[in-house]
């Protein structure tokens, strides 16, 4: 049996909770590939599954995590998309048997994709699951069209950059909210109209700026009561996507008054959207957006970090040079 090293989640709590530990590397299952991880990425999801928020959906001990980059090391007699050597991306089933924060992961061949040739595995471990959520949030549920406009709440952090990037490659005017600080920032990324959201309200200056209208399209990575005030600036029969639970009961009314589409996505892994994202990353349409990268032993100080929010992207874990 040959062995692994893996960041295990042994309780639920704070981030020293991790512990690393040797276990048996997986051996992959027919339709199965064994990747080697080089490099991981943080999500809101890995901190709020180690504190226990889903601690119904987490048999402990686990392994969490849920972006991977690296490079296919065996696979399963009837893998046909794959040949070991490969250079892939993919995000692991979310509350699967187990996720990326190990040396080694195995996965279903059809949530795998082939790794955008001009990335390095720090860059590509960004995108799985940020990446696939905005083309959920955006392309799948929102059906962006070009000439459109859409607000991005959040968009300097990791979901909203990459969102901004995607709405831009569709032709859509995109407002954002983010902190001053960050104004160049989303707009080197393709933001058309920034707001600040600790001294404006959104509502107020999209309402001037649309001349009543209101956007077409809003995307809520924020959560609280983002939800039912933003409907306050779709238009009728536009369209709400949001990637938060409602932790409080929420008025709709607004929403409902106006016929508008309300989708609450927990994104799913295919391989499908990942390969339509790698072709606009292999045309420079979306890069990934890095905030730091630390080796997966610094995993609790990542975590910790992670937790504070105010990051421009993704905290990278790079696990082999």
């Amino acid at each position: 049996m040959e062995y692994m090293k893996a960041a295990v989640l042994t309780a639920f709590g704070s981030a020293e909770v991790f512990e690393f530990q040797t276990i048996p590397k997986p051996v992959p299952k027919a339709t199965q590939v064994l990747v080697r991880v080089y490099a991981t990425s943080l999500n809101p999801l890995d901190y709020q599954t180690r504190r226990g928020d889903y601690k119904d959906l987490v048999r402990l001990p686990a392994i969490i995590g849920v972006d991977v980059s690296g490079v296919i090391e065996a696979i399963g007699e009837a893998v046909t998309h794959f040949q070991v050597g490969d250079e892939v991306y993919y995000s692991p089933q979310i509350f699967g048997e187990f996720g990326s924060y190990a040396q080694y992961h195995v996965a279903e061949e059809s949530i795998v994709a082939v790794k955008p040739i001009n990335l390095t595995h720090v860059e590509a471990a960004c995108l799985p699951l940020a990446g696939g959520t905005a083309w959920d949030c955006l392309v799948t549920r929102g059906n962006l069209q070009v000439g459109e406009t859409v607000l991005i709440h959040a968009g300097a952090g990791g979901v909203g950059s990459i969102a901004i990037q995607l709405a831009k490659a569709m032709g859509a005017y995109v407002y954002t909210t983010c902190s001053a600080e960050n104004f160049d920032f989303v707009k080197k990324l393709g933001a058309d109209y920034p707001i600040d959201y600790k001294h404006e309200n959104y509502i107020e200056v999209i309402g001037r700026e649309t001349n009543g209208r209101g956007v077409d399209l809003v995307l809520d990575t924020v959560g609280g009561d983002t939800i039912g005030l933003s409907s306050e600036v779709i238009h009728p029969f536009g369209k709400l996507v949001t990637i938060v639970d409602i932790a409080t009961p929420q008025t709709l009314l607004d929403a409902w008054g106006k016929n508008l589409t309300i989708h609450f996505v927990l994104s799913p892994q295919y391989r499908d959207k990942l390969d339509a994202l790698r072709n606009l990353i292999e045309r420079d349409q979306i890069r990934p957006v890095i905030d730091s990268v630390l080796p997966w032993s610094d995993i609790v100080q990542a975590h910790q970090r992670l937790e504070k929010g105010r990051m421009r992207g993704k905290i990278v874990l790079q696990l082999t040079e």
